[in-house]
């Protein structure tokens, strides 16, 4: 169930009212065979459901495919999928389900009286399609796929309708109320984010309605049934789910028909997703292998909280699964039984992370290899406060994703309140171990009220103690009645998969709140003890792949980054850190020594020994070629990685993961992430209300003022381009109005004119007091908006200064000649007496002394025959950084 929210075209209603006449178009396509699509409505009992068929090639017959899209979108979502398929052989049909896109009716949540009998009267249209291969009359040959909201309908489908014969959901539920409800628990930040996207999902009217612009929701609920739209205010404003609630998501969920799924399955799931965590996958594979059906399982990096969901990769093995159990190529290659996508590395100087496969030849489920890890502590004796604030924070939407394949790497976000939770400590490992599947451990729960709910998680704690990351960021909630006198409870925590270095530890953390769930108002006082050890499966049958299968690449996302740093520095408990120094109170950077090693080298360094410093009101350009340590050096500015030597001062006070002051500091990392479902204002606001601050502090109307999207804040992020991205991922850095703004290539991915605006941004910026430093490989544009420069090569500062200092050096000369001096001839000029450096340029040759005269070096040159046309001083900043680092590439 992916909450979107929808996007529309005056194209897409033009094409709409064509299309109910059965008209067709050639979908667009670069390759042969040209796809064709015939849009068309269908009128189905209490709703017009908008639709798309894509075929190509010749006139035989061939598979159907049935492609679901995801909560809050529309058929255009799997456009690009189903032409894929269509060029592959089959007949692909496309829908906007009912109440999204341009279909009409009412949001059942895969009701089957509705929308699952939708699907059934699409496969009775396919029947009837002279492209679709039949087994038998009325039974066409079909599979179904989709992600998230989609990926249930294929469940529900195969359940419901004996025609179905392969499926591939992604990414969803296998029961609702366990998703929404988890043990008793209600999940109101996902439930919040998605009945507000449903209340704004359509344009109600019809596929003739409106062009797509939004009008009048038709109740609190939009355009959700009546009893769902009871349901969710009834639990919301209690904070407890009922069990008239429960009886209506599971009546409406695959489980309820889980013993009629019979058909080959792959399962698809995300281990960055606290909405449909693991364990919804894991009921899945071992309700429908129990049928007698043919069932792989497919862990993928990320899923509804971000990270990467290895599109291509997940498209290729769909396409694979539908050839052999659809088509009948029993050579098709469908993979293995069981795969997990797992961190290869990270390059310390990019912050880039691969991944890479481990393979199993049966699905190992989440309790294989059990070892038992013994845990250390007494009883301890916590508060739930009043109205459950302020609460813990483990897993938010958007950021599990970013940082959840990183945990293995040493990087997370967790936050706990002192005297809100109780821990219990392994000793340290002595060998690593691989976490794969759901660790359980029997704690004993005694509260004053009678009732706890309590939240769960396993932390990888390192060698010092305070480094400590939660896996994937996911808890497991549960709830606890009758706890007056004392309850034991057999608690599962979540599924991950997560190796744990020699040396570290294990934190068992039993949390009386939690951010993403409702906790009791009331306030109470919890005992827990454990009466147990923590017992860990490692499913050893799992093993990586050999080096050499493909790897696939992903950046870090900056949002998740960025709100770790927030929420750190706002509420963790502070390390140890030297004195601040009063005489840099109003300095906004000073770096002194500073030096970094390359992971694990004794001799290599990404920086050395860098020391500048940054005045209020400047904008600092930081340049250097690839390697020369700017990343690495703003990666340390930022508290991302910790010096090997050397000290960072913001205003005064020293750098440390968490450090208070980088509350002033406003940092974009190219690559930022967003909730692709949601507008960019609902981006923006999101992450404000993630930091923990008060709104009014948030300056948000400046922001996207500056972000100059216009009427696109109001849509969701995934219509919006690559420099779109960029201006709010911008928009999102200066949220706050920081003191000191950090820049990582701001205009990758702008347009000429968009470039143009983002120099008068920072300069405004600046100009207000205020401090940037701007990483950019476009110099002309630095040249324009920076005041002072730093340049780095090979970890070294070359030179810092005001550009214009750097730019018209004097002691640099452009030396222009009629034709190309050969290589030989630069050399020559470069070993001159009294000069410093020689380097080919545009139109020359650019010549830095170093003691000797102007005029003595044209006595030179006229010596060497060279072909002098005019020796000046040089005024173009590409032409001081060719000097400067010795003729290297940018």
């Amino acid at each position: 169930m992916k909450p979107r929210l929808p996007r529309w075209t005056a194209v897409l209603a033009v094409l709409a009212v064509l299309a109910g006449g059965g008209a067709w178009a050639a979908a667009a396509s670069d390759r042969p065979p040209p796809v064709q699509r015939a849009d068309r409505v269908l009128d189905l009992p209490g709703a017009q459901i908008d639709t798309s068929y894509f075929t190509a090639g010749g006139d035989g017959r061939r598979p159907a495919v049935l492609l679901g899209h995801g909560f809050g979108g529309s058929k255009d979502d799997v456009r690009a999928q189903a032409e894929k398929l269509a060029r592959d052989g089959y007949a692909v049909l496309t829908w906007s389900a009912r109440g999204f896109g341009r279909s009409t009716g009412r949001i059942g949540l895969n009701d089957p009286a509705h929308e699952v009998q939708d699907v059934r009267r699409l496969i009775d249209w396919l029947a009837a399609r002279p492209e679709v291969r039949l087994d038998e009359k009325g039974d066409p040959r079909v599979g179904v796929a989709g992600a998230s909201y989609g990926g249930a309908i294929a469940l529900l489908a195969a359940g419901y309708d004996p025609r179905v014969d392969a499926i591939a959901p992604a990414i969803t539920y296998w029961n609702l109320a366990d998703a929404l409800f988890p043990n008793g628990v209600f999940k109101k930040l996902w439930a919040g984010i998605f009945f507000s996207t449903g209340s704004t999902s359509a344009t109600p009217g019809g596929p003739g309605a409106g062009a797509g612009r939004p009008v009048a929701a038709p109740s609190a609920c939009g355009r959700f049934t009546d009893e769902l739209c009871a349901l969710y205010q009834r639990v919301a404003v209690s904070g407890k789910p009922d069990a008239a609630a429960r009886a209506l998501l599971e009546a409406r969920s695959p489980s309820a028909v889980g013993a009629r799924i019979k058909v080959p399955t792959l399962i698809v799931q995300g281990q960055a997703d606290s909405l449909f965590p693991l364990s919804h996958a894991d009921a899945m594979a071992r309700t429908i292998a129990a049928n007698g059906a043919p069932v792989a399982v497919d862990w993928i990096a990320g899923g509804h909280d971000g990270g990467d969901r290895e599109t291509d990769r997940i498209e290729s093995r769909v396409g694979a699964w539908f050839d052999r159990h659809l088509k009948g190529e029993a050579n098709a290659d469908t993979g293995p039984a069981f795969r997990v996508s797992r961190t290869g590395g990270v390059d310390s100087t990019d912050g880039r992370a691969t991944l890479r496969g481990a393979t199993a030849d049966r699905y190992p489920g989440l309790a294989a290899g059990a070892r038992t890890v013994e845990l250390a502590g007494r009883a301890q004796t916590f508060a739930n406060p009043a109205g459950a604030n302020p609460p813990a924070i483990s897993a938010v939407p958007g950021v599990g994703g970013a940082l959840g394949s990183f945990s293995s790497l040493g990087v997370g976000l967790s936050l706990d309140f002192p005297g809100q939770f109780a821990a219990f400590e392994s000793r340290p490992l002595t060998v690593p171990m691989r976490i794969t599947g759901a660790p359980t451990v029997r704690v004993k729960v005694t509260s004053d009220t009678g009732e706890a709910v309590l939240f769960g998680k396993v932390y990888d704690v390192g060698p010092d103690g305070r480094q400590q990351v939660l896996p994937a960021q996911l808890v497991a909630p549960v709830r606890v009645d009758g706890a007056q006198q004392g309850r034991s409870v057999d608690l599962t925590l979540p599924a991950v998969d997560h190796e744990v270095e020699a040396g570290h530890r294990l934190r068992l953390v039993l949390a009386a709140t939690d951010l993403g769930y409702a906790s009791p108002a009331t306030p109470a006082a919890y005992t827990v003890a454990a009466e147990g050890p923590l017992t860990v499966p490692t499913a050893p049958a799992v093993r990586t792949q050999a080096a050499g299968l493909p790897w696939w690449v992903w950046g870090l996302p900056a949002a998740g980054v960025l709100i770790a740093a927030a929420l750190l520095l706002t509420a963790r408990r502070r390390t140890a850190a030297p004195a601040p120094d009063p005489e840099l109170a109003a300095v906004p950077l000073q770096i002194t020594g500073l030096t970094k090693k390359y992971a694990g080298a004794t001799d290599r360094y990404a920086v050395r020994e860098l020391s500048f410093r940054v005045e209020q009101g400047q904008v600092l350009g930081l340049l250097g070629p690839n390697g020369a340590g700017k990343t690495t050096t703003l990666r340390m500015l930022m508290g991302l990685i910790t010096p090997d030597d050397g000290e960072i001062r913001v205003f005064g006070q020293a750098i440390r993961p968490g450090a208070p002051v980088l509350s002033r500091v406003g940092a974009f990392v190219e690559g930022a992430g967003f909730l692709p479902h949601l507008s960019g204002r609902d981006n923006l606001e999101l992450y404000w209300k993630a930091t923990g601050r008060p709104a009014e502090d948030a300056h948000l109307e400046e922001a996207l003022e500056i972000a100059g999207l216009g009427d696109a804040l109001a849509r969701a992020v995934r219509t919006y381009s690559q420099g779109m991205r960029q201006r709010l991922a911008i928009a999102q850095a200066m949220l706050g109005l920081p003191d000191l703004l950090i820049l990582d290539e701001p205009t990758n991915g702008l347009d000429p004119p968009q470039i143009r605006e983002m120099r008068d941004v920072m300069i405004r910026y600046a100009a207000g007091g205020r401090t940037v430093i701007v990483s950019s490989h476009l110099l002309s544009e630095v040249e324009q908006s920076c005041t002072h420069l730093v340049v780095m090569d090979r970890g070294r500062l070359v030179q810092a200064g005001p550009v214009e200092e750097i730019t018209g050096s004097g002691d640099t000369l452009l030396v222009t000649v009629s034709g190309e001096l050969s290589e030989p001839l630069v050399e020559k000029i470069g070993a001159l007496p009294g000069v410093g450096s020689a380097a080919r340029t545009e139109g020359g040759v650019l010549v830095r002394l170093d003691g000797a005269a102007p005029t003595a070096l044209i006595g030179e040159l006229v010596r060497l025959d060279v072909p002098l046309t005019g020796v000046g001083p040089h005024r173009r900043l590409e032409d001081a950084f060719l000097t400067l680092i010795g003729g290297d590439s940018a």
